[in-house]
């Protein structure tokens, strides 16, 4: 057993190279680092998604558009999106646009739903047409549980659910996976009527440098510490399952490899989240950022906020034991790795090398 998950873990850096690899979302935080990572692999890597956020952002600062094929488009966007399918023919395709944001989903919950459900129905669909797709791995969100506020980590057999638009648009993307996997990327048709094998991938709540997103934590921080802004903390006593953007991007690299290779034994739904070491408040990360940065402070909101929950946690054995997928880095080194990359961006240094030097670093950790 230790023999396969060492040859598990040294094989997807052959694995890749030269596969043909759709990434939607490339231009959004998780999406960038996946993309950067796959491009040191020697992936031909294509990515469909919208224009990157107006302000720093990681597609930009890498300057990524340079090094792979990028095309703007929505995914709600049914016709272009099989112009795009047709002309890059992947082979694997990691699907993670989306509206990814909580309180947006409130402002605009069409929107949401649009891009998180439809935007799936429309990426999984199109699959379909193409026989040259091998593997599918559809991101979706721990908040995509029917979260029953009990001290519990939720495993992959647990009921879909979501309070706001944006949880219960991912608890929706996740059942339209299952159709999908069922209906035409069934097991009993698979090298008959298709070749394909459709996973969706759940992660917790990752941190890392490049995250520019309005309402999370660690960018209001940094925005905090770089433009002098005042911090208001909705939920200062919230638990969250914080992990490093690494962790479950390898998650996701070792899922679509698996289903590649092995087919529909690797479908099916796969948390991703962190250890019971790395489930900690948010006022435990805020006082970390105190004493990274003298003077940093922050104020607790006293208006009346959107419902969020108080605690949410994943139970990743499947991973675990199947993929051999292990959560690695301990919070206080996750949050000095994502430190150290604003602090670095703040200085002007070559972000690029830097950010496939904690590639580096993290594969040797692992």
């Amino acid at each position: 057993m230790e023999g396969l998950v060492e040859m598990m873990r040294q094989k997807p850096e052959r694995f890749y190279k030269g596969k043909r690899v759709l990434v939607t979302g490339h231009t959004g935080f998780k999406g960038g680092w996946l993309s950067l990572w796959l491009l040191k692999f020697g992936a031909q890597v294509t990515g469909y998604a919208l224009k990157p956020a107006p302000g720093p952002n990681f597609f930009n600062i890498l300057n990524l558009r340079n090094h792979m094929h990028s095309v703007t488009g929505d995914i709600r966007d049914k016709k272009k999106l099989q112009l795009f399918f047709k002309d890059f023919k992947p082979e694997i395709v990691i699907h993670m646009a989306a509206q990814s944001l909580v309180r947006q989903s409130y402002q605009d919950p069409i929107m949401t739903y649009e891009t998180n459900v439809m935007g799936t129905v429309n990426v999984l669909n199109i699959c379909r047409e193409f026989s040259g797709v091998r593997a599918i791995v559809n991101v979706t969100s721990d908040k995509c549980y029917e979260n029953q506020g009990k001290n519990k980590s939720y495993k992959e057999t647990d009921s879909m659910g979501g309070f706001d638009p944006y949880s219960s648009s991912k608890g929706c993307a996740e059942l339209v996976t299952t159709a999908y996997q069922k209906s035409f990327f069934a097991k009993e048709k698979y090298n008959k009527d298709h070749r394909a094998a459709i996973a969706s991938a759940r992660a917790g709540n990752v941190i890392g440098g490049g995250d520019w997103n309005k309402d999370r934590l660690i960018p209001d921080c940094i925005r905090v510490i770089f433009g002098k802004e005042n911090l208001v903390i909705r939920y200062p006593n919230a638990i969250r399952p914080w992990q490093y953007v690494l962790e479950p991007l390898y998650g996701y690299l070792l899922l679509a490899m698996r289903l590649y290779e092995d087919g529909p034994t690797f479908s099916g739904p796969w948390n991703f989240g962190p250890g019971k070491k790395n489930e900690k408040t948010v006022k435990w990360i805020l006082e970390k950022f105190k004493e990274s940065w003298d003077g940093f402070s922050w104020e607790i909101e006293v208006q009346p906020q959107p419902h969020e929950s108080a605690s949410l946690r994943l139970n990743s054995y499947k991973a675990e034991s199947l993929l051999g997928w292990h959560p690695k880095l301990g919070l206080v080194k996750a949050l000095k790795e994502t430190v150290q990359w604003y602090q670095a961006w703040h200085d002007k240094v070559d972000m690029n090398a830097l950010s496939l030097n904690q590639i580096k670093n993290y594969m040797q950790d692992i």
